[in-house]
């Protein structure tokens, strides 16, 4: 099963329902040599300062548009447009620590509910990716398709 995309596809998506649920202050990704474990992470949204993008190749541009400014810096069509709602990006601190040298004494009522709460909200998550897993492995088997990928090369044409 960790062979195919579809594994990855599906788990990814549980993996950001989580982080969306959290608004992004709490991620979850996963972490290890063979990424074979659960790992919780701060974070945040926060605009990402471009300001539009080119409905023909995707490329994001810092600069707003304008009827007279709206040509692509990348494929040179006329167009980029604005975004409608700021760009945000996720931005993830995986090197931050949580709670490994906190003096939970210290803490409220109040916020050690609001901590067990989101550590059963990450245990809820890896119950569901296990659950996801189970239910690959007994309704599908992996098989191997031959894929043909058109190649373009560069050929000699005559001028006659």
């Amino acid at each position: 099963m960790i062979d195919t995309q579809e594994f990855f596809d599906l788990r990814r998506a549980l993996l950001d329902e989580f982080d969306r649920q959290h608004n992004y202050l709490w991620q979850a990704g996963m972490n290890g040599r063979s990424s074979g474990y659960l790992v919780l992470y701060q974070g945040e949204l926060k605009p990402s300062g471009y300001l539009s993008f080119c409905t023909e190749c995707g490329q994001k541009n810092c600069r707003p548009a304008t009827e007279t400014d709206c040509v692509c810096g990348r494929c040179g069509n006329s167009t980029r447009i604005n975004f409608r709602r700021p760009d945000m990006q996720v931005i993830s601190y995986s090197l931050r620590g949580t709670d490994m040298d906190e003096e939970f004494e210290d803490w409220g009522l109040t916020e050690l509910r609001e901590r067990v709460r989101l550590v059963q909200s990450l245990d809820q998550l890896a119950d569901r990716m296990v659950a996801q897993a189970i239910h690959l492995c007994r309704s599908y088997e992996v098989a191997e398709k031959t894929i043909f990928v058109p190649k373009t090369q560069k050929v000699l044409v005559s001028h006659a």
